[in-house]
């Protein structure tokens, strides 16, 4: 009987463009056709990290899966699916409970074998980009320039080189919003203010929130590991 294949693409970073994803269904295409299979779906993920399953190609393809919608799974490498150790190791069992076979093109049919030796090399390239882009991150910010996207407390400072160039990255303060951020640190640090109560105080008062909807605690606090919040975040900081 001729299996059922679908094929699964992703691209995640501004290096690649939806060109990448068309390459990727290509030589899927190419290699189902060598060995006889009908392709059904192709499911995409565009501009999305693997870091995460949390995105709605991968999410259609797990539920295709269960419906006993296709017999073979094809990827351009086994880090399309995911780059997290746990999550590849998750549709993995998932994939074999549903009686699918998972085939990239870089690594053939996938066993238990690959999931490992794949998953942590990917878990240390993770780990290894993360460390790399806070260090980018430190030194864009000692150096005066925005870390990223224009962050609440600044504004973008406009100016040009020599040839009427652009030159992006800087930022001024924007002493209004500072004020606020200065505050904040203030009431949690030295008046033992909560997260909570700075933010209802601020709502209170009708100061505009950088998401533009209401204060809330993880507004203020945020993730301490992931550098989130008002008072986690790198910028205000090391600034400061």
């Amino acid at each position: 009987m001729t299996q059922r294949a679908c094929i699964y693409a992703r691209y995640s970073s501004d290096l690649q463009s939806d060109a990448s994803i068309e390459d990727q269904i290509r030589l899927c295409s190419e290699r189902a056709g060598q060995e006889g299979w009908n392709i059904g779906n192709c499911y995409t993920d565009a501009g999305i990290s693997g870091a995460s399953l949390l995105r709605p190609g991968i999410q259609a393809l797990l539920s295709a899966a269960m419906h006993g919608e296709f017999d073979v799974l094809l990827a351009e490498a086994l880090d399309r699916l995911s780059r997290d150790q746990e999550d590849i190791a998750g549709i993995f069992k998932r994939m074999e409970f549903a009686g699918v076979k998972i085939i990239t093109l870089s690594e053939g049919e996938i066993s238990s074998l690959h999931i490992g030796l794949k998953g942590t090399m990917n878990a240390m390239f993770l780990k290894d980009l993360a460390d790399k882009t806070r260090r980018g991150l430190r030194g864009r910010v000692e150096k005066g320039k925005s870390g990223g996207g224009l962050a609440y407390g600044y504004r973008v400072k406009k100016q040009y080189d020599a040839n009427g160039e652009a030159i992006k990255g800087d930022r001024k303060i924007d002493e209004e919003q500072a004020a606020i951020i200065r505050r904040i640190f203030q009431e949690y640090g030295y008046e033992n203010k909560s997260p909570k109560a700075i933010a209802a105080q601020l709502n209170q008062e009708g100061i505009p929130c950088p998401s533009g909807k209401a204060w809330g605690q993880s507004t203020i606090n945020g993730n301490r590991k992931r550098g989130t919040g008002i008072l986690n975040n790198e910028l205000y900081t090391l600034a400061g």
